[in-house]
């Protein structure tokens, strides 16, 4: 397996952010606009990849840009969105369990306050 620096700097820090390592695909593409990476995560790990507003997914970017810069490259990251990410995502969230601010409701039947 040919290792290059771009493909193993973004495998190691996704890796480092996300609950599924072993879940994280890379591919890397070659052509005359410069690198191509591609980035496949779990569905669940979408949101820690990209961030708030899609800051951590421009750092990353960043990041990248500097190792292919090093490198006489110029790299570019795809993320991939999963099939049906937002289904996905939106059960994901409904899976969750209640934070310490946020109380099931309850029926009358539950709570003879009601």
């Amino acid at each position: 397996m040919n290792s290059t620096p771009d493909k193993d700097f973004l495998e190691y820090v996704v890796k480092a952010l996300v609950d599924h390592p072993e879940d994280v695909k890379i591919d890397r593409k070659i052509d005359e606009r410069g690198v191509l990476l591609t980035l496949r995560v779990n569905p669940m790990d979408m949101g820690q990849v990209v961030g708030r507003k899609g800051a951590t997914a421009k750092a990353i970017r960043s990041l990248l840009r500097i190792v292919g810069i090093k490198n006489n490259a110029y790299v570019n990251l795809k993320i991939e969105e999963p099939q049906g990410g937002f289904v996905k995502r939106q059960l994901a969230s409904q899976q969750r369990p209640f934070s310490q601010n946020q109380q099931p409701e309850q029926t009358p039947e539950q709570n003879p306050q009601l």
